[in-house]
């Protein structure tokens, strides 16, 4: 079992290409070699097998790619079951380029797709539709008609059409025995450890969503607030030291609330950002949100007085915990 110890390296230099849903495949990815998978969150093990990737397409000089799925296939098979999605598609699409990949190809899950036998997804899919020369997998990949697919079946299959495949084995923290897993880290964030969540990712987690207007309430209290709705989200109820990407790249430090507002609707979760020393309008822009610490759960004040004295207290914290932060960015 591999150590996940690596950083998040510089950007990308080079061009990178976005195939959606049912696009041909540009020419600029024909012959690829993809890795295959889901990659919510693309932490430290999924990282690993982008190393591969990498590593593979280098070698016979063609173009490193990720071949990925949407809607996600548990969204798919259970669409009236939540899913606490780590990585959005623009957050995931932000986290391959800065990994030095070519592009990302992604395809429709749907019935079809679902319902696709091994070898077809073998031979159709990858080489007939996508072109690939060679793919790279997790240790634990399954695919095909009832997840009939194995890795061991991957590898003879591509073998039989001319693709390669390497297998990637799984990647530990540490000396932790259970492998880096997208579970873990939902079970982090949903426990307010964000400390954890981003050592197992390898940098520090983030969601992108467009600014909302609330109620204003942040500006009578003297924190004016960017308020985002989260889709399906299970981070814990709390506050939060955050740094912001704003749409014009810069980059900003700050405090923010996650929850219902106990102390005076206990309405539906936002996620509200307040910005250190901004005075800008935000409305209807995306901005990417970084969670860098936890500060504390969410309470009920018994006023509006003794609310403002937390959250002074809250935004000195937050400033500590950002001048003393290391963990990298994909954002920066």
């Amino acid at each position: 079992m591999a150590s996940g110890d690596e950083t998040a390296p510089e950007a990308a230099p080079g061009p990178f290409t976005i195939c959606r849903e049912d696009e041909p495949v540009p020419a600029a990815l024909r012959g690829a070699v993809a890795g295959i998978g889901n990659f919510d969150g693309v932490h430290r093990g999924h990282r690993a097998l982008v190393a591969a990737v990498r590593a593979a397409a280098d070698e016979t000089g063609v173009p490193a790619a990720i071949l990925t799925f949407e809607p996600h296939p548990r969204a798919y098979f259970a669409p009236d079951k939540p899913m606490f999605r780590l990585t959005g598609v623009a957050a995931r699409e932000i986290v391959f380029r800065r990994l030095g990949l070519d592009g990302v190809i992604v395809r429709r899950f749907d019935a079809g797709l679902a319902g696709t036998g091994a070898r077809d997804f073998v031979d159709r899919l990858l080489r007939d539709d996508l072109g690939l020369s060679g793919v790279v997998v997790g240790h634990d990949f399954h695919f095909g008609r009832g997840r009939e697919g194995t890795p061991a079946m991957l590898a003879a299959l591509c073998a039989e059409v001319g693709l390669s495949c390497r297998i990637v084995a799984p990647v530990a923290l540490g000396t932790e025995a259970d492998p880096v897993s997208s579970s873990a880290i939902r079970r982090a964030l949903a426990e307010g450890e964000v400390a954890r969540a981003n050592a197992l990712l390898g940098y520090r987690w983030f969601v992108i969503a467009a600014v909302r207007h609330g109620d204003k309430r942040g500006r009578t209290l003297g924190y004016p607030t960017a308020n985002l709705a989260l889709s399906d989200c299970a981070l814990a109820h709390g506050i939060y030291a955050v740094r912001v990407r704003l749409p014009d790249g810069t980059m900003r430090d700050g405090v923010a609330s996650y929850g219902r507002r106990p102390t005076f609707d206990d309405g539906a979760p936002l996620l509200e950002v307040n910005l250190f020393g901004f005075a800008g309008d935000l409305y209807g822009q995306e901005i990417a949100v970084e969670l860098v610490g936890f500060i504390r759960g969410e309470e009920r004040f018994s006023s509006a007085e003794a609310l403002i004295a937390r959250m002074d207290i809250d935004s000195a914290e937050a400033q500590a915990m950002l001048a003393a932060d290391r963990t990298p960015s994909m954002l920066d």
